[in-house]
Formats: structure tokens, sequence, C-alpha cells
């Protein structure tokens, strides 16, 4: 049978195993994501441009 109380020692027990990053480790990682994300956004943005101006001339 399901043990609420078995469950959340259980999770404590784990969480206390778990390998956090520091706030240096935090801080690049969310740099990279937030620059690759607009690098990204900033190419898609540039084909749909590109590809709405030719669909333009075509048609």
């Amino acid at each position: 049978m399901f043990k609420p109380a078995t469950y959340f020692k259980e999770v404590t027990r784990e969480i206390k195993k778990v390998s956090w990053p520091s706030r240096e480790q935090t801080q690049e990682k969310t740099i990279l994501v937030l620059s690759v994300s607009i690098l990204i956004g900033l190419y898609i943005g540039v084909l749909d441009f590109i590809f709405s101006k030719l669909l333009a001339v075509l048609v």
C-alpha cells in the first residue's frame, strides 16, 4: 500500500545525494542558454523574412 510518509522520507534521502551546481556554473549555463536561444531566434527570423520576400516575388 502507498504510504506518503515513506515516500517523503525516500525523496528527502535522494535529494541529499544530488550534486547541485555552483552559482558560477548556474550563471554560465543560463547565459549560454539565453545566447543560443537568441541566436536561433534571429536565424529563424532572418529565414522567415527571406522566404516571405521570395514568396511575395513569386506570387
